[in-house]
């Protein structure tokens, strides 16, 4: 019976600590691309919420100020 070679935990294999780190950094990175990609909707919508707005959304929202233009 060959055994691995046991880490100093005695749990996994080098080997199996490796591909475990690898498949962690792998999801860690699947994450942040999902995360990035809300953001990315959020604001979208947001847009496409603002550019939908009435006269009258745009007027309460930035009240009656004249000395803009």
């Amino acid at each position: 019976m060959a055994k691995d070679k046991a880490n100093d935990n005695g749990l996994f294999s080098e080997e199996q600590l490796l591909k475990l780190k690898a498949a962690k950094k792998e999801l860690v990175k699947d994450q942040h691309k999902l995360e990035e990609e809300k953001e990315a909707q959020r604001q979208f919508e947001r847009r496409e919420r603002e550019k939908n707005m009435t006269f009258a959304e745009l007027l309460e929202r930035h009240g009656d100020s004249g000395n803009k233009y």
